[in-house]
């Protein structure tokens, strides 16, 4: 983490010398600034926390008109000079302000203070557990509003079409997505009212004839997806061969998706068994298909299988396939 630290009195840049002793990538901004200058400053340069040493009530004010997004913002820390009590008062879960107030209090032997509902109640925070599980959420307001049924109630029921390793006591999965107050799928689930989280597990194969347009390729993969119930966000990323690195539409369309593309030699796409093969495609290229086997490389890692879901399809100028890596999820 990059740690700013800010202090107001002599004993809170005592303070701020201890901290920063004990915090690895940390700096002291002592520039001549008042503090919401400094912070205004600190929120533009993307650090990942900022630890302020002074009245919380200062940093209140200062950080009001800053706040954008808590999957954005760093997370704050408010301290005595004293180093008594550890604030964290700001993101957090995402943000890991929880986890960096209770290191640092450990390290200056005072009291972390946490507010976060779901540490106090001893619930799992859906935020932190998506995240461990690199999961995508969908919709923030629904995570809020399915963070506060656990904790009122204690229980949330989970359906998911990923391999299940352990649920944390407080989810139980259930059969059926109609059921669930959380769906873990890369399918689309039109209508429902669960809280969707997404594995970011598929990776699609395209070929392509040259000059192809963007919209050549927006169109294919949308009608694809559209006819598999799958949802385009669950992308994790897109794979051709090399002779394609420079194609522009395609190129185009990996970043209108923010999305990266992965290429492959024709050596690396022939040693794909169980794809198919293409005589025309084998005569341009050296490669038996590209598709097809560009999509299981992209999905391939040392420790995560995959497999082809949706083989290739042709349209006029593209050719596209699917694969999905195969998720396991933990408590």
């Amino acid at each position: 983490m990059k740690i700013a630290i800010i202090a107001l009195t002599v004993g809170g840049k005592h303070l701020a010398e201890r901290i920063h002793a004990s915090l690895d990538d940390s700096f002291i901004d002592t520039r001549k600034l008042k503090v919401s200058e400094k912070l205004t400053d600190l929120w533009n340069m993307d650090v990942d926390a900022i630890i302020c040493i002074m009245a919380t009530g200062i940093v209140v004010r200062g950080i009001s008109k800053l706040c954008r997004d808590k999957t954005l913002d760093p997370c704050v820390l408010v301290l005595d000079e004293k180093g008594q009590f550890v604030i964290s008062l700001l993101s957090g879960h995402l943000g890991g302000g929880n986890q960096l107030a209770t290191k640092l209090a450990a390290a200056l032997g005072g009291q972390a203070v946490i507010t976060t509902a779901s540490d106090v109640t001893g619930h799992t925070s859906l935020d932190l557990w998506a995240k461990k599980n690199k999961l995508m959420v969908e919709d923030l307001r629904l995570l809020t509003e399915k963070s506060a049924k656990l904790i009122n109630y204690g229980t949330l029921s989970v359906f998911t079409d990923c391999k299940v390793i352990a649920l944390p006591q407080d989810l139980q999965q259930v059969p059926i997505p109609e059921q669930a107050d959380i769906i873990i799928s890369d399918t689309s689930f039109p209508g429902s009212k669960a809280l969707l989280m997404r594995p970011h597990a598929i990776t699609v194969g395209l070929g392509c004839n040259r000059g192809t347009t963007i919209l050549d390729f927006q169109e294919a993969v949308t009608e694809l997806f559209n006819d598999n119930s799958l949802n385009l966000h669950s992308i994790e990323s897109f794979a051709s061969i090399d002779i394609k690195a420079d194609e522009e539409g395609l190129l185009e369309y990996a970043s209108s998706l923010n999305r990266p593309i992965k290429f492959f030699t024709k050596e690396q796409l022939n040693s794909v068994e169980g794809v198919s093969s293409s005589d025309v495609v084998f005569a341009a290229t050296g490669a038996k298909g590209v598709a097809e086997p560009a999509a299981v490389l992209a999905a391939e890692t040392s420790n995560c299988s995959c497999k082809l879901i949706i083989r290739k399809r042709k349209w006029k100028d593209v050719t596209a396939a699917v694969a999905i890596k195969q998720i396991r999820i933990v408590a």
